[in-house]
């Protein structure tokens, strides 16, 4: 027998080896002997609790909620809460820049900003809303959400600095490259 076909079967057999030892450990586990032992952390979520996590946007719109804001009245909410990680009017640093990069997507090096790569406007309210500012997610009020919605996208060229943006017309803000995606909504 060869060298090559000697170091295969070890292979194979250590992996028959390690596959048993897990599903021995599996089958053990799946007893629930085990849980009496484990610790006690957290505790089981209630329902309000999730509901409130419960917030996507989708591509449509669909649940956006009441409020509106323009991009003058985002613009000192974004020098007041937003600047610290995303520079002057959106240029970036710490984080990644949010103005800019169009044209840029077929390049060697793309920049992908909210203006040159995202899809939706839809999501950059759910993203503003689920997930910022970094250190107090959630906080924002809905028109707050609305308002840096608008001025980031008025940063990006997509609409005017007293275009009011609210749950009618932000789904209707079409994005540079809306079409640079194959969509998976609606879900089929």
């Amino acid at each position: 027998m060869s060298m090559r076909k000697r170091s295969m079967r070890k292979r194979w057999g250590l992996r028959r080896a390690v596959a048993a030892a897990l599903a021995v450990g599996v089958a053990a586990l799946a007893g629930g002997a085990w849980a009496a032992d484990m610790p006690k952390f957290g505790r089981p979520i209630a329902p309000a609790e999730l509901a409130a996590w419960a917030i996507s946007i989708p591509p449509s719109g669909a649940g956006l909620p009441a409020g509106s804001g323009t991009a003058k009245q985002g613009a000192a909410l974004f020098a007041e809460k937003c600047q610290v990680c995303h520079g002057e009017k959106g240029a970036g640093k710490p984080a990644d820049p949010l103005v800019g990069g169009m044209g840029t997507l077929n390049t060697p090096k793309p920049v992908r900003t909210v203006g040159s790569y995202w899809q939706y406007a839809t999501t950059l309210f759910d993203y503003i809303r689920r997930a910022m500012p970094y250190t107090a997610p959630q906080s924002l009020t809905n028109e707050e959400v609305y308002a840096l919605s608008a001025y980031v996208l008025f940063l990006n060229g997509i609409v005017a600095e007293d275009a009011v943006v609210n749950a009618a017309s932000l789904p209707q803000v079409k994005m540079p490259n809306r079409d640079g995606f194959v969509s998976e909504w609606p879900l089929r």
